[in-house]
């Protein structure tokens, strides 16, 4: 009968546990030296070693072949007993799992009191999955574990330990702890290769570096998808029939990934995702795989050596590396992470992750806030703001619109070179008809007035919206809000001059605004205000904008809209 791979290159002596070194040097030293605590609670990742080496502790006690260092021999009777997980009157493995009641735990702790069945042999206890045992279990083994009797050993073997110390605190200062750290990738393609070169096969670099990032630091996962990959097929093991196996992504779709990405295409997500979901392509993994290839290639933008990767996709992130900068990479990455947990959640994932992958495509339509903060808008610096009291009669007062700052990465424009202007022309405003300046004619045409005032800034638009037009005694024009809202009101304020200019470009005549009402409004008793989403969110806007006077003047500068 054939055994899994798992099972049969399970190691036998500490040695030949890979990378826990700082783990086996102590308990071969306790076994050596005769120095064997009499509890220990090994913690770590499923599928790096924990039971076998409580059960390799188990062989070293027992065995009689022992050498002088504490290694068992693992060929004799009691060592192959052990090994292989047969009956053994002095080892008792123990699932946790199916055993955590308090019943369980006074039956171990009667069946404890026995002596071993023979001289110097140790009657050792190892309990899987430790974490499942319930707060009564525990409290049934504290009294054990604090004064057990001679020769008997308790191994608790867990990947939580988190839940033993809310659980039963009081155990873990009667146990050595011990943890497992996860096997690294390299560690892992090594034990494969050796592995197959035992069985006489042989499989693609690429092949073993794909099951070596599946494990996730787990030997035995590793070994197991080995096995998987060798009952597909015949011959040697490929990295399409690994990605066959395991359900993967081939790399082709992450290089179109890349190049929608690069290319700024969001037309190309589409079919991306439909070619995914015809293929039954689990979404999740996908976007995982998306974020470790974008995480790869952020090191090697930053001449850093990822690990893991096939021999195809280190040529695909050489080959991009200098099209996206590191911090468009490290913004895809933070979208990512913002956005798994819907993806996890949502009924509609596709959605999700298509949004996901647009945004990415779309980061050309972001603005570097600390460029422009530095430098002004389109990297000349600011001019300074003209006084509240600059007359208007006729003038429009221009706010600089949104201008995007040119990438790093952009080329300038071909045709012969033209000499730069001395200054750059301010934006023509919107064209408005003339208005008779009075107030039914306001009125009627006040949906006119707030859009030409869009044109010079689309916040202060939103909020002129929320006035009306209460007395009008020329040249004064006096505003009310139908709303009170202390960030809508301070914007009017400090920007009344553009709504001066453009009405007065309408009524061809001076105007001086007067907000009417909205005073009495704001300053009203906070606890009788009525509260609302709306007024919430203004003030939590207005906080937020008066901690950074640069972010707010920046915003001013651009047009930007600042959102939660």
């Amino acid at each position: 009968m054939s055994i899994a791979l798992a099972r049969r290159y399970r190691p036998r002596r500490f040695a030949d546990l890979l990378v826990q070194d700082h783990v086996t040097a102590v308990l071969r030293g306790a076994v050596a030296r005769d120095r064997i605590g009499h509890g220990y609670l090994l913690t770590g990742p499923r599928g790096v070693g924990k039971t076998t080496a409580a059960r390799i502790l188990a062989m070293a006690l027992n065995c009689a072949h022992r050498d002088a260092d504490g290694e068992p021999c693992g060929e004799c009777a009691s060592c192959t007993r052990i090994w292989n997980g047969s009956a053994s009157l002095d080892v008792i493995e123990i699932d946790a799992a199916s055993n955590r009641g308090v019943d369980d735990a006074r039956d171990l702790r009667e069946r404890a009191m026995y002596a071993a069945s023979e001289e110097g042999h140790h009657k050792v206890y190892i309990v899987d999955e430790a974490h499942m045992l319930t707060r009564e279990a525990w409290n049934a083994l504290l009294k054990i574990l604090e004064e057990p009797p001679p020769g008997v050993v308790f191994v608790f073997a867990t990947t939580e330990p988190q839940k033993i110390a809310a659980t039963a605190a009081p155990v873990l200062s009667r146990l050595q702890r011990f943890d497992f750290r996860r096997i690294g990738p390299t560690a892992i393609r090594d034990r494969l290769r050796a592995v197959l070169a035992a069985e006489g096969l042989t499989a693609d670099d690429d092949a073993l570096t794909l099951i070596a990032r599946h494990a996730d630091g787990g030997m035995r996962d590793a070994l197991s998808v080995l096995d998987q990959c060798l009952s597909f097929g015949e011959g040697a093991v490929t990295a399409d029939r690994v990605r066959e196996v395991l359900g993967l992504v081939g790399d082709e779709v992450y290089a179109a990934l890349l190049e929608a990405v690069a290319g700024r295409t969001p037309a190309a997500i589409f079919p991306l995702v439909e070619r995914l979901m015809e293929a039954g392509a689990d979404l999740g993994e996908f976007m995982a795989g998306a974020g470790e290839m974008l995480r790869a290639l952020l090191m090697v933008q930053v001449h850093a050596e990822p690990d893991g990767l096939t021999e195809s996709m280190r040529e695909l992130l050489q080959r991009h590396a200098t099209r996206l900068q590191p911090g468009d990479v490290l913004r895809m990455l933070r979208l990512l992470t913002d956005n798994e947990p819907a993806m996890r959640r949502s009924a509609n994932a596709r959605l999700v992750v298509e949004t996901v992958l647009l945004r990415w495509t779309m980061l050309d339509r972001m603005v570097d806030l600390e460029r422009v903060l530095a430098t002004g808008v389109g990297g000349v610096s600011p001019a300074p703001r003209a006084p509240r009291t600059t007359p208007v009669g006729g003038v429009a007062a221009a706010t600089g619109g949104a201008v995007p700052a040119r990438r790093a990465t952009d080329q300038p424009p071909a045709g012969p070179a033209s000499p730069a202007p001395a200054a750059s022309a301010p934006a023509a405003p919107a064209p408005i008809a003339a208005i008779a300046f009075n107030r039914d004619s306001l009125q009627e045409h006040w949906a006119d007035v707030i859009a030409a005032v869009r044109s010079e800034s689309r916040f202060l638009a939103e909020a002129l919206a929320g006035t009306v037009v209460a007395e009008v005694a020329p040249p004064a024009l006096s505003l009310e809000l139908t709303e009170p809202n202390p960030l809508f009101l301070e914007r009017l304020e400090q920007q009344a001059g553009v709504i001066e200019a453009v009405i007065g470009r309408a009524v061809a005549a001076p105007v001086r605004l007067r907000l009417a009402g909205a005073p009495v409004a704001v300053a009203a008793d906070p606890r009788t205000r009525r509260i609302s989403d709306a007024s919430i969110r203004a003030d939590r806007l207005k906080g937020f904008r008066a901690k950074d006077p640069t972010l707010d003047a920046a915003a001013d500068e651009l047009d930007l809209e600042i959102v939660e």
